[in-house]
């Protein structure tokens, strides 16, 4: 082992003063940080769960920027403190604030043998044997060269507990290979409906869909109780939809939501999406750097097809007028799946059946709508009083729906999404989920009033038994019923909100 300032030769002065004013239980014993909101995320408890006693050692968390990762890492500190978890066995490591690390080649090891010799004060395996196992929460570890390999190196020899946060799922999966059976995975993205309601003290009300399966989707009575469920809860429901028409579903504009829109606005461009681009997306492959330009232009193009499955001749005759540049089609592609990979938006690829992939553009679905309305400059009512007050609006709102419906299914854990694309004989639908072999087609008809025509595709896809449908979702703008046909379950989008 390494001795004296060598072992430590990348913690200047400064970096390790940084550290210890993050860690500050180091030195008071608790922690009680005055900006900590009361309110935890729904993935709180199985977060905490998996670190304290999941099958894995290191557990990450994904999801979008601002979505409220670090203030999830910072509860379960605070969390594990009051637990009587001794306040020396725990260390933070926020890596955006510290880039001097990312000049260094090992440097989660390098933290790692610092804090075992300077504040754990013995090696990890002694500890754990009494009773002080050492918890590492390691913030944005995605920008790090080689984090894998070295988280990899540390879980694999000492017996610890790894948090790790990040916003790339692109970089986050390129570890996963040579991490496998060491980590496992959660995502977190904006608000939930119900937290919505929450955090804006509309009252409170349990998740409908518990967290340990996909299988009750399979049942249509699961989607007659949610309506149920619903309309059960109709004014906390219509007040948190509401609110999330009004601001979207990021932490931030629900908080701060005395605010103008411009300001909450122009923050969101700059930490969410131009800090994505400029940031996360930035560096490709060998140290390549991407054009900033290109991405931000992919986005806005994005934005404006939420919901849709255009095709690529599309991007690529908008993007040469709006750049005066000649872009080939795959690389449209790949920077639509680099802004996939920051998670700010969901590609569900068209149905494959008979192990052929049928032909078709994948469909863009948005981590939240008011990113569009912040880049666009454009804002677009989702809540049913509003919309009838501009029902010029009434379309783009329709795809905003949809898009909204599809990230929120595409990023329930273990479930199988895709779109069904009109086919010479066959209507379009809008998304088919898979559960097990059976495939349950939704469509999404955002509007007053649903004629008998709003279901024809429905019930073409439930009529064809290769498809194995038992029955169909029809996703609405309000509570009234929208079918007399006893296969099509018809629910608002504001109660299928409330499932999770």
């Amino acid at each position: 082992m390494k001795s004296g300032n060598a072992l430590f030769s990348i913690l200047t002065p400064s970096i390790e003063a940084a550290i210890r004013d993050s860690n500050p239980w180091w030195n008071e014993g608790k922690w009680d940080p005055y900006n900590l909101p009361p309110m935890r995320r729904w993935i709180f408890s199985t977060a905490i769960n998996r670190l304290r006693n999941g099958l894995t050692p290191a557990v990450v968390l994904r999801g979008p920027r601002q979505v409220g990762k670090t203030t999830l890492m910072n509860q379960m500190i605070h969390s594990l403190l009051e637990s009587g978890v001794d306040p020396k066995s725990i260390i933070k490591v926020q890596f955006d604030e510290l880039p001097g690390f990312r000049k260094t080649s090992e440097p989660i090891l390098e933290i790692a043998r610092w804090f075992r010799e300077r504040i754990l004060g013995e090696n990890f395996n002694k500890a754990a044997h009494a009773g002080r196992i050492a918890y590492l929460f390691f913030d944005e570890v995605q920008n790090l060269a080689d984090w894998a390999p070295q988280i990899k190196q540390l879980v694999d020899i000492h017996p610890v507990r790894v948090m790790l946060t990040g916003s790339s799922a692109l970089r986050i999966e390129a570890g996963r290979d040579s991490l496998a059976g060491r980590i496992s995975t959660l995502e977190l993205g904006p608000l939930l409906l119900r937290e919505i309601g929450e955090l804006r003290q509309f009252g409170t009300v349990e998740p409908f869909l518990p967290l340990n399966g996909l299988q009750p989707l399979s049942k249509k009575e699961f989607w007659l109780d949610l309506r149920r469920h619903g309309e059960k809860n109709t004014a906390f429901r219509q007040q948190a939809f509401a609110a999330f028409s009004e601001r979207g579903a990021y932490p931030i504009a629900q908080v701060r939501h005395a605010l103008p829109w411009d300001e909450i606005a122009a923050h969101l461009v700059e930490t969410v999406i131009r800090r994505a681009i400029a940031h996360d997306l930035r560096m490709g492959a060998k140290g390549q750097k991407r054009d900033e330009n290109l991405l931000e232009e992919v986005f806005r193009l994005a934005c404006r097809y939420i919901g849709q499955s255009p095709q690529l001749s599309l991007y690529l005759e908008e993007i040469r007028q709006a750049l005066h540049a000649n872009i080939g089609p795959q690389r449209i592609m790949a920077y639509l799946k680099f802004l996939d990979g920051a998670l700010l938006i969901k590609l569900i690829q068209p149905l494959e059946l008979r192990l052929k992939k049928r032909k078709g553009a994948a469909k863009i679905c948005l981590c939240d709508p008011i990113l569009r309305a912040a880049w666009l400059q454009e804002r677009v009512p989702l809540s049913p009083s509003l919309l009838e007050q501009s029902p010029h609006l009434s379309d783009i709102a329709g795809r905003i729906a949809e898009s909204v419906l599809g990230y929120n299914l595409a990023s329930m854990a273990g479930l199988q999404i895709s779109h069904f694309p009109e086919r010479p004989t066959e209507p379009e639908i809008d998304f088919v989920i898979t559960l097990g072999d059976q495939r349950i087609p939704i469509e999404v008809k955002y509007r007053r009033r649903i004629d008998f025509n709003d279901t024809i595709a429905l019930r073409s896809f439930i009529e064809k038994a290769h498809y194995n449908a038992p029955f169909g979702l029809l996703i609405t703008q309000n509570d009234l019923s929208a079918s007399d046909d006893p296969r099509i379950v018809s629910l608002p989008l504001s109660s299928f909100l409330m499932m999770r």
